[in-house]
């Protein structure tokens, strides 16, 4: 018996750690929309969703849903089986979502339990019809089948619900937000004081609406009978709802000159966040209740075995499972990285603004880009001109851009829009709730934001290939969901079950390692992303972009010198591990001046009007940078293959001949960088000078070498790798002296 109260602190460790990696993955559901149009400041809008929150767990009733959808019959299963199934599909969850988290992949928590409790039971069913287990079916004893322990009809129902969810979000985040544009346009100040209030109060009527069929269908005090009476007065409630919220938010704007909007976004964020914690959570803690639940009927029968047909009735939560539950989210959702990173993903996917893109564009975005422009332009000849030229008025954003234009971190996208997210995905979900169909507030609200970006122009053709192929991935991992779900929860339910304890041991430590490692891996991939999409440089003078440059040169040449000197160590030595750092630490550079020069339209556009011939030697320093980094990385990367491949060593003399010249251009940037430091002209031609016998040495190596393969006394790969060793010093020498150049010019044209 003491095995099994093992077994119940591993499920609601678990359960913890579910919760945990459910709301970093859910929490884009009531964020984004809040934090893309910065509506408030961050601090009010994660006390407002903690609020959602904390109601949410206090209100529901705590009922365990996908235990009484019935996908799998638990009256067919015993104790000590069924307690297998809860831990398979607990580990599966968990490990999935942690998953999702560290590639910032927002996905259904919701479609993972039930695919998971689908898989584990099919697991256990696999086990029980091996053993010839035998069922009264009907009255008649027959010998069981897969198919009887199993519901399959709500998986279809789930699979269904993802693309239903999917369409419509889609088609009615599009209508709305051209509706709701063509109403507002981009000006906003102007046309909020006409439309802002009713336009509000039809907002947070749809909101409240939500709230009471989504948010308080299990609430403890919501009967049967009172929610019967919200479904036949629908029209009713929102009428009133509208009147009365219409009234107030034209009081507020009026008395306060408070936003309507802002007041729809926030109570959208504490409606949705209120659904998410009373309904999708409640999930994750429902799963070890049933499994406490098991374990009392098996101490109640005296440790002997019995099957388990209790579990078909509902599970009730008590308060301070639901209570515990709420801290937890809200301890989470202030500290989880990989929640911010999940919702990173959408927030990048729908900002109004072009940048650095988080994922890359495929044949598929490709073509569909290619086809909509087409069908675009077929339009703009049918449709008259004059309509076209009106409603393209409602959607300039002209007076957007020049508003934010001098702001250092403006808004990813409006209040309009955000207040469209919140609206579109509260009805849609109340809509579906009403009618038992099971949507996904994941699947909905992200769709609802792309829906709206695309409407908004924030899929430009600068853009749209990379953010389509987004949506695409995202998309697809929603369906490797449940896939991935069914399929590890399956493994896991038979391994545990042919194997017990030492099963459970054996996934358990494979849960904490692959928690570890995950961790590392979104460390190192958040570090990676940020040095890629560095914010560009705010240069307000002509001063500071000469300060810049110097910078930028000192750092590039310092690090170009110690890749030198370590790849040509690690050569000599054949140290493979070390050539591989330094193969990374090419990449890292050659990235970041590719990000920067990706960046250099912003850059310029900081700089005043009479800075041109600025911009001009900041342009050729980065282009010069690039080359830099290019040359090194091509030295680096053939020389960490030579040893990778297990070639021949270079021969002592080369050893020495490659050392002497590593020195030399270690001393040469070390007279570069003191020269920069102290703006000093007189040193230019020095340096020229040193260029020319450095790259003497660099001549006579090859002199060497040539001498060498007249004499048979070096092999192909040997004499190639000199070769390219040697030619990329000496473009690095010479792309130096240029950068030196550059800077001496800038220095004259700030003294003219």
């Amino acid at each position: 018996m003491s095995i099994y109260v093992f077994f119940l602190v591993v499920l609601f460790l678990l359960a913890i750690s579910d919760l945990m990696v459910g709301v970093a993955n859910d929490a884009i559901n009531f964020l984004n929309s809040a934090i893309g149009s910065k509506v408030a400041k961050r601090r009010i809008i994660m006390i407002v969703a903690s609020a959602g929150i904390i109601a949410g767990a206090l209100l529901s009733n705590g009922m365990m849903e996908v235990a009484r959808k019935g996908l799998f019959h638990p009256q067919y299963f015993l104790f000590t089986e069924i307690i297998i199934i809860f831990l398979a599909v607990m580990f599966t969850d968990v490990l999935l979502l942690d998953f999702f988290n560290t590639f910032g992949l927002p996905t259904s928590t919701t479609v993972s339990m039930v695919f998971g409790l689908l898989g584990a039971a099919i697991g256990m069913a696999f086990l029980k019809v091996g053993d010839g287990f035998t069922m009264l079916v009907d009255g008649v004893q027959k010998v069981a089948e897969i198919s009887d322990f199993i519901n399959s009809s709500k998986a279809l129902t789930i699979i269904s619900s993802i693309l239903l969810s999917i369409v419509f979000s889609f088609f009615f985040g599009v209508v709305i937000q051209w509706l709701s544009r063509l109403l507002f346009s981009f000006n906003t100040e102007k046309t909020i004081k006409y439309y802002g209030s009713l336009w509000g109060g039809l907002a947070i009527s749809a909101i409240t609406y939500f709230i009471l069929i989504k948010g308080l269908k299990d609430a403890s005090f919501m009967t049967k009978e009172n929610y019967q009476l919200i479904q036949e007065n629908t029209l009713s409630i929102i009428g009133l709802s509208f009147v009365l919220w219409t009234v107030l938010l034209q009081g507020m704007t009026w008395l306060f000159k408070t936003n309507p909007l802002k007041i729809v976004v926030l109570a959208g964020t504490f409606a949705l966040a209120m659904a998410f914690a009373g309904n999708d959570l409640v999930n994750f803690i429902g799963v070890p209740l049933a499994g406490l639940e098991s374990y009392k009927l098996y101490v109640a029968n005296n440790g002997n075995d019995l099957l388990m047909g209790r579990l078909l009735g509902e599970i009730q939560t008590p308060l301070y499972f639901l209570l515990g539950a709420g801290l937890v989210m809200v301890i989470t959702l202030w500290t989880s990285k990989k929640a911010q990173t999940v919702a990173n993903t959408e927030l990048k996917l729908s900002r109004q603004d072009e940048g650095a893109e988080r994922f890359g564009s495929s044949a598929f975005s490709r073509v569909l880009v290619r086809r909509v422009v087409n069908t675009g332009t077929f339009f703009s000849h049918v449709i008259p001109q004059p309509i076209i030229d009106k409603i393209s008025r409602r959607f300039d954003t002209t007076e957007l851009d020049e508003r934010t234009k001098n702001e250092k971190n403006p808004p990813m996208f409006d209040l309009v829009r955000a207040a469209v997210n919140m609206m579109v995905a509260s009805i849609l979900i109340a809509i579906g709730t009403s009618y038992k169909l099971p949507l996904s507030t994941t699947y909905v609200t992200f769709i609802v934001a792309m829906s709206t970006s695309l409407v908004d122009g924030a899929w430009g053709r600068d853009s749209a290939v990379y953010r389509i192929t987004g949506v695409f991935t995202v998309v697809g991992g929603w369906f490797i969901t449940g896939l991935a779900a069914f399929s590890v929860a399956l493994f896991l339910s038979l391994f545990m079950g042919w194997i017990q304890v030492f099963g459970v041991i054996a996934v358990l430590v494979f849960a904490i390692l692959a928690f570890y490692r995950t961790r590392l891996v979104h460390k190192k991939r958040e570090e990676d992303f940020q040095s890629k999409t560095e914010e560009a440089e705010v240069i307000p003078t002509v001063f500071l972009m000469f300060e810049a440059n110097n910078k930028g040169i000192t750092k590039t040449l310092n690090a170009v010198s110690s890749i030198f000197g370590e790849t040509t160590k690690g050569l000599i030595l054949e140290d493979r591990k070390a050539l591989k750092k330094q193969v990374q630490n090419t990449v890292d550079l050659e990235q970041k001046l590719v990000n920067k020069k990706s960046k250099i339209h912003q850059t310029i556009n900081s700089l005043p009007p009479d800075s041109i011939e600025a911009s001009h030697y900041y342009v050729l320093t980065l282009d010069y940078l690039k080359e830099l980094a290019h040359c090194i990385k091509n030295m680096a990367e053939p020389v960490f293959n030579h040893v990778d491949n297990n070639h021949k060593p270079i021969l002592p003399t080369q050893a020495v001949e490659l050392t002497q010249i590593v020195e030399e251009f270690s001393g040469f940037t070390k007279m570069m960088i003191d020269t920069l430091a102290s703006n000093n002209e007189a040193k230019l031609e020095a340096i020229n000078a040193e260029q020319v016998r450095v790259i003497g040495l660099v001549r006579e190596a090859r002199k060497n070498l040539i001498k060498s393969i007249k004499k048979n006394d070096v092999g192909i790969k040997n004499s190639m790798l000199l070769l390219n060793i040697l030619s990329e010093a000496r473009n690095i020498l010479i792309y130096s002296v240029n950068l030196m150049k550059i800077q001496n010019d800038f220095t004259n044209s700030m003294k003219n």
